[in-house]
Order: C-alpha cells, then sequence, then structure tokens
C-alpha cells in the first residue's frame, strides 16, 4: 500500500480548487430556495487615471434555484430593479463573493421556483 506525501496531496487540492484558498471552507449548507439574500460581491474597477479600486456591491434578490455539487454550485438570485425582473447566477466558490448573508426566509415547496418569473403575488414568510 503506497502512503501519498501530504504535500503533494496539497498540490493537487490547489490545482483543483483553482483561486479557493485550500484553508479556508465555505459553508452554504443553509441557503434554500425562497430566502431572501444579500451577496456581497467584490468589483474591481480602474479609475480614469488607471488606478485600481475595489469595492463591494451587494445584490439582493430570492433564490429561485440552486444546481450543482462541490465547487460547481451555482445559485439564481432573482430581484425586481424598476419593474424588471433582474436574475444572476452566482457561482457559489467565486473568489469575488465576499460572503452571502440570508435576510429572510420565505415558505416554499418546490426546489426550483422559476414560476416567481410570472407569479404576481408576494411568497408568504415562514414562520
Amino acid at each position: 500500500m503506497d502512503q501519498q506525501n501530504p504535500e503533494t496531496t496539497q498540490v493537487a487540492t490547489e490545482a483543483d480548487a483553482g483561486d479557493i484558498k485550500p484553508g479556508v471552507k465555505k459553508d452554504f449548507s443553509n441557503l434554500k430556495p425562497g430566502m431572501l439574500v444579500k451577496v456581497h460581491q467584490k468589483i474591481h474597477e480602474t479609475g480614469k487615471k488607471g488606478e485600481d479600486k475595489e469595492r463591494i456591491q451587494i445584490f439582493e434578490g430570492t433564490i429561485i434555484a440552486i444546481r450543482g455539487n462541490g465547487y460547481s454550485k451555482t445559485m439564481t438570485v432573482r430581484k425586481i430593479s424598476e419593474g424588471m425582473g433582474v436574475e444572476k447566477i452566482f457561482p457559489l466558490y467565486l473568489p469575488t463573493i465576499a460572503k452571502i448573508e440570508p435576510v429572510k426566509e420565505h415558505r416554499v415547496r418546490r426546489a426550483k421556483l422559476y414560476y416567481l418569473r410570472d407569479y404576481k403575488k408576494k411568497l408568504r414568510e415562514k414562520r
């Protein structure tokens, strides 16, 4: 039986993970469809004089779908902005996502809430 070298194993996990640091583990097990969340995402901008700026942009909306597993897990978040529906798909392990904070949880019975695209009523809040 061949034992693996821990240094070699760590290099392999770093290559698989991309920009994710191996010591930092993000836990997204509490996220569910129907939750109202605030996604804090780092945005890199270049100013007029060429200087790099980094700011955090917040996208607040309802999770309508979660798909995939492992590092390829994504969630679709939908919000209404000025009467127009806006959806963004966020890979959960994206290095630019600073944090995801749940605001409240609605009562839903489905895993995919695509019907909210045409739904005019509001969702009930979970008690």
